[in-house]
């Protein structure tokens, strides 16, 4: 048995390989990440005697060239946690931190778990594009609210409150009516320097500009808001220039987020278990893929605890001795994003609490005991997610049998 240990860098990667009692097979060596060189090393660990497994640690995207080379080749690989490597071997008094040390230590922990080693399973195309499709997605929600306070806080000095003026959702293209006004008006003076049916004319022409309803009482709201205020900002070319730039801004991350949107949505409707995930409580067009993106196919998950833990919503045991721990927190060692869009269905299971629902009723079980709010909002994601592994396992075994 040759167990091979990688230490994956950015452009190149470090190879020991191992055999049973400290036998060394192959001294590390360095391999670029290149086809060529990566067909090699899946040549060379091809012609060792005996089975070979090769072991690397999950590195973002930096291992996923080498591992998709072995896993093609038809190599026994096996991409493990990193915190399951951190404290392994970590015996001596001295830390030794060097690619080929961390390349032989990987090796030498492929001996010892060599039984129960999981091997790698590439993810379907659709479901590796829809999970970076919501990556990229988080990214741009992060980058939207970063514009979107930005603008806010420059209409403070030019135009305040000019956010609340409306309550129109986003259109499916992103856009916003308040963003659309503010480009147009973009200072209070704008609007308070004209009669009021001048300003009347005016707005009513902007709204069939851009497909918005016209409302008299609104166009009221609008002036007499406006005619209150103070702008700080003068008005002139540059504080102009200042607003529609972080409109534009603004605009662009919006447009972005939507047509992401619509992709998820196409991407999450190829998979099988689409009609029974967006059939759940508390599931939407946004929610639904996402969930899909983070879980996966749920037949990788052995159980249902599994999967609560990979969500790290799961809350460990911490006993010793005569003493039982009471007041257990969740690991949080899981998928964050996973955790993040568990939260959202959550808030929606609280805005609306349909009683008929399991989830619902062991909300409010746990509301009713005292628990406090993110206690019982995780407590009953664990919930949710012990119901979708249960409901979308059953749905798809049923489908694979007709």
């Amino acid at each position: 048995m040759n167990s091979a240990g990688i230490d994956i860098s950015k452009d190149r990667s470090t190879i020991a390989v191992m055999r049973p009692f400290g036998e060394v097979v192959i001294s590390p060596f360095e391999v670029g990440h290149t086809d060529s060189e990566l067909s090699e090393l899946a040549k060379l660990l091809k012609s060792l005697d005996g089975e070979t497994r090769v072991v690397m640690e999950a590195t973002g995207n930096y291992h996923t060239p080498v591992v998709h080379v072995l896993h093609n080749a038809g190599l026994y690989a096996s991409v493990v946690n990193v915190k399951l490597v951190h404290g392994y071997g970590n015996n001596d008094l001295r830390r030794v931190k060097t690619d080929k040390k961390d390349a032989v230590k990987l090796a030498n922990y492929g001996l010892d778990r060599w039984l129960t080693l999981p091997r790698y399973i590439p993810e379907e195309d659709t479901r590796l594009l829809l999970k970076n499709c919501y990556r990229q997605y988080k990214q741009y929600s992060k980058v939207q609210t970063v514009l979107k306070n930005n603008l806010i806080s420059l209409l403070d000095t030019a135009f305040p409150n000019a956010n609340r003026l409306f309550t129109s959702p986003a259109r499916a293209d992103g856009s916003e009516k308040w963003v659309d006004f503010v480009s147009e008006f973009w200072h209070c003076e704008c609007v308070s320097k004209h009669s009021e049916k001048a300003f009347t004319n005016k707005y009513h022409r902007w709204c069939k500009k851009h497909g918005y309803n016209f409302n008299e009482e609104k166009e009221h709201n609008i002036y007499t808001e406006a005619s209150g205020h103070i702008g700080v900002m003068p008005v002139s070319g540059t504080t102009k220039l200042l607003v529609e730039q972080a409109v534009s801004q603004l605009k662009a991350s919006s447009a972005a987020l939507a047509t992401l949107k619509q992709e998820m949505q196409a991407l999450a409707s190829r998979l099988p278990e689409y009609p029974v995930v967006m059939g759940m409580f508390g599931v939407g067009p946004a929610p639904g893929p996402q969930l899909m993106a983070e879980i996966g196919d749920v037949r990788r998950f052995y159980s249902k605890k599994a999967l609560v833990a990979y969500a790290g919503i799961d809350a460990p045991p911490n006993d010793s001795g005569d003493v039982t721990g009471r007041h257990k927190s969740m690991s949080k060692v899981g998928s964050s994003s996973l955790r993040r869009t568990l939260f959202l269905v959550m808030t929606v299971y609280l805005q609306n609490f349909p009683f008929d629902e399991p989830v619902c009723q062991f909300m409010d079980k746990k509301r009713a005991e005292g628990k406090p709010y993110r206690v019982y909002m995780m407590a009953s994601a664990n919930k949710f997610l012990r119901i979708y592994y249960a409901t979308v396992k059953a749905y798809l075994e049923t489908s694979e049998q007709i």
